[in-house]
């Protein structure tokens, strides 16, 4: 059974790869024998990552820029790794922009729901449900045309619940001031639970698995007040640590979960049954 976890040979993309977890996605792509290509808009941060990552294993590492709101831009990718590899075997759909739970010094939220810009909804949603779009529907199609490969879209616990705002408040602000999570992480994570039953569904018959990884919190040095109130809506009592979704990626992007597509899968510590 351990055989079918590995990814010898195989060739994916991962989205946003410069960021916390991406650089993980592809630790264990890494470390299943797979090729990672590490791809961000930072052209020097997916470089550097990829360079860090290559010195710490010795194995091949490849990064590039990719803008995942610009079409021209995936293809151009795209058209280089066809060249490279003649091939795409998956593709983690993993770039978002850090939605911030904002405010000023005059006790504004930019954050709360009616105070949320044009500009933040546009740019979010670009990034974070469009981007998944654009590269599920180039490389996507790469795959359907070979007859087979896999899309892994990174959604979150809060893509199967609301956020719970409480654990976000200020001692001494209004509640119009109150800080809490933008619109955006919402509709997003959830919108990826969208697009991968959709393409799951889609592909079915052209031998593309497509499903979804809900993350809860990863502890990464947060506020203690903010650790321990979130920590308080989770049976298991913590965060998850920042190693513990690498095998549920490579379940997902391997041959283990060759039964599974369409799914949502809940890595929260527990959270989501309360």
């Amino acid at each position: 059974m351990l055989d079918k976890l590995n990814l010898h040979g195989k060739v994916g993309i991962i989205t946003g790869g410069a960021g916390l977890l991406g650089k993980k996605h592809t630790e264990a792509i890494i470390e299943a024998g797979g090729i990672p290509v590490l791809s961000d808009i930072d052209e020097d941060a997916a470089n550097r990552g990829a360079d860090q990552l290559r010195q710490k294993y010795g194995k091949d590492v490849i990064g590039v820029r990719m803008d995942v709101t610009s079409r021209q831009s995936i293809m151009e990718v795209r058209d280089g790794l066809l060249e490279k590899f003649s091939k795409i075997d998956f593709l983690i759909n993993n770039a978002a922009i850090d939605a911030k739970v904002t405010g000023d010094a005059k006790g504004t939220a930019f954050s709360r729901f009616e105070h949320f810009s044009e500009e933040a909804w546009d740019i979010e949603l670009a990034v974070g449900l469009k981007g998944a779009f654009l590269c599920s529907q180039i490389f996507g199609k790469m795959m359907a045309d070979a007859g087979s490969g896999v899309i892994l879209n990174i959604s979150s616990d809060l893509g199967i619940i609301s956020p719970d705002q409480r654990i976000y408040r200020k001692e001494g602000l209004r509640e119009d001031e109150q800080p809490v999570k933008p619109v955006t992480y919402s509709v997003i994570k959830h919108g990826l639970i969208g697009l991968t039953k959709y393409l799951a569904t889609y592909w079915a018959d052209r031998g593309v698995r497509v499903n979804a990884l809900c993350l809860g919190g990863v502890y990464n040095n947060q506020p203690d007040d903010f650790v321990k109130r979130l920590s308080n809506l989770i049976p298991m009592g913590r965060m998850a640590h920042i190693d513990e979704y690498k095998a549920a990626v490579l379940f997902l992007i391997s041959d283990a979960s060759s039964y599974m597509t369409g799914s949502a899968l809940i890595i929260d510590g527990g959270r989501t049954c309360w």
